[in-house]
């Protein structure tokens, strides 16, 4: 007595498999008597055993599900002819054959008119063509052309679903790539809703069957008879066999025509199930990639609001030389820099670092400008520690959680005196021709302490006295071999630049660090400012 055999079903190949052995098991893993690749298909999806010459089927405890003759089985008894399906749609189907059984039989199958070799040729350049997609649309209608190519359908349609889970129409084709409206397609979508609730294939053979013909009397006037539907159901793979594959639905489609020919033929469905599959894969990866062009479309105009939120970056008065500059690492960062106020007498500056990076740190670091323009109007010169605590006051109130700012905040009155407040920030060099010092008195980080206090400190300043104030961009930032540029570094560079200009200072700095850099990516932003004091008298 011959082995039985089990006839495999694939959209390019018909293959034949002797069961020469039991248990004789089924799945992706390569240690299987038959292995397979379809994404439904587990690794170690189903099993065939005999018992007292009989021969059953039992599921491995499979993802997806095993079904015999379309019924979900955990262990069956095979009978020669009886379709095995693995997984709910687009995974594998095979056909227990016993002796005596034609092994080119195809059940209600018609034979393809594509023919083998053509099918072949289409699906090969479809799937190729897929995979270069960009455009959503194009790639819809790429999908839907080749499949009413390959089942010879008369119309096609596609519907995505949307974020709240509902289907939603999106392209509709005839043959040569017509485009068909919504309206001018008008069929029921009583089949489509069905095959996206459930995720299986659903063909219908003849829709003027007296049991079904009253749920479709718009398509059947149409002059519509069958239909086919397949989800469009998208598999992502995970990188470890301890993850179990996740698995959703993001539309379907669905053809139908008036003449029968292959449109519901057993290859015809295998064909279409697989050209989903793949489809699935390359609307998600359109749909993406669109994703990513509004996302740094909506990143660049971000840059930009915040470059123009940011003050004009040098300014001159009679008794003030600064400039500043910020190299966020990303398209948007979360240092900031201020002047607050440029009057005959007063000049106030601000320079802070928003912890963490990108659209949420540049949000912090403009409601921190926006913090800073607000309590600091009014006379304020004596007052810089009494602003501070009222900006920490104010973003506890808001309880960001893991949201803290260092930052520094001077006040240079024209008379040369300095009063600052330095809140946990990294203390600014002062060089003039009595040395260097640093400005460190303050307090702790803002929004850190509940109720925090902070002090400042007054300093007089000598014509063509620097102040230096930089984020911890500039000290951290990092060679290729992984060192730090350091603030001994940084005091270098100041002093080979010179007190003359702000400006000058400014540029030397970003000089010397992109210098020790050398094109190496940093994580952090830059910024610096540069405040000369050009010495005056106050008005009488």
């Amino acid at each position: 007595m011959a082995d039985p055999r089990l006839r495999v079903r694939d959209p390019l190949v018909h293959e034949s498999v002797t069961i020469s052995h039991v248990p004789f098991t089924i799945g992706r893993r390569e240690t299987n008597s038959l292995r397979l690749g379809s994404t439904e298909v587990s690794r170690e999806h189903a099993e065939i055993v005999e018992e007292g010459g009989r021969y059953r089927l039992r599921d491995r405890q499979s993802r997806y599900g095993t079904f015999v003759n379309g019924e979900a089985v955990a262990e069956c008894e095979l009978r020669s002819g009886d379709e095995i399906r693995l997984g709910r749609s687009g995974g594998a189907e095979l056909v227990f054959l016993q002796e005596g059984d034609d092994d080119s039989r195809s059940g209600d199958s018609t034979p393809h008119s594509l023919g083998g070799m053509r099918l072949l040729t289409v699906m090969l350049e479809r799937l190729r063509a897929l995979g270069s997609g960009r455009v959503l649309q194009e790639v819809l209608a790429l999908v839907l052309d080749s499949a009413i190519e390959i089942a010879r359908a008369d119309r096609g349609f596609i519907m995505l679903a949307t974020p709240d889970g509902d289907l939603e129409f999106r392209l509709a084709r005839g043959p040569g790539g017509r485009t068909l409206t919504d309206l001018t397609f008008g069929t029921s979508r009583r089949i489509p809703l069905e095959v996206f609730r459930t995720g299986r294939t659903r063909v219908e053979r003849d829709l003027q069957q007296r049991d079904i013909a009253p749920d479709h009397p718009h398509t059947i006037e149409l002059g519509i008879r069958h239909v086919i539907c397949v989800p469009l159901n998208l598999v992502q793979f995970v990188e470890s066999e301890a993850l179990v594959p996740e698995s959703r639905r993001v539309g379907v489609l669905y053809l139908d025509g008036r003449g029968k020919g292959t449109l519901v033929s057993d290859e015809t469905r295998s064909a279409l199930e697989t050209l989903a599959a793949e489809a699935s894969t390359a609307i998600e990866n359109a749909r993406l990639y669109r994703i990513k062009l509004e996302q740094d479309q909506d990143m660049r105009l971000a840059a930009r609001i915040q470059q123009e939120l940011l003050p004009h970056a040098v300014v001159r008065l009679p008794y003030v030389d600064a400039a500043a500059t910020t190299l966020p690492c990303r398209s948007i960062g979360g240092d900031f820099f201020d002047y607050l106020a440029q009057t005959e007498t007063v000049f106030g500056f601000t320079l802070g670092d928003v912890a963490g990076k990108g659209p949420s740190a540049a949000l912090l670091s403009a409601m921190m400008q926006g913090m800073f323009a607000f309590v600091s109007q009014g006379p304020y010169a004596d007052s810089p520690a009494t602003i501070v605590a009222r900006i920490d006051r104010a973003l506890g109130q808001r309880r960001l959680e893991s949201r803290f700012v260092t930052l520094l905040f001077g006040v240079l009155t024209i008379d040369g005196r300095l009063t600052y407040c330095n809140a946990g920030h990294n203390p600014p060099f002062v060089v003039g021709a009595s040395g260097v010092r640093r400005l460190d008195a303050g307090g702790p980080i803002v929004g850190l302490l509940p109720c925090a206090s902070y002090e400042q400190e007054t300093v007089a300043l000598g014509r063509g006295d620097m102040i230096v104030a930089f984020s911890d961009g500039v000290s951290e930032a990092l060679n290729a071999a992984g060192d730090e540029f350091g603030e001994s570094r940084l005091l270098e560079a100041i002093e080979r630049t010179g007190t003359a200009d702000a400006q000058a200072m400014i540029d030397g700095v970003v000089d010397a660090v992109r210098a020790f850099t050398k094109g190496a990516v940093q994580s952090d932003d830059i910024t610096i400012m540069a405040v000369r004091y050009l010495g005056g008298t106050a008005r009488a």
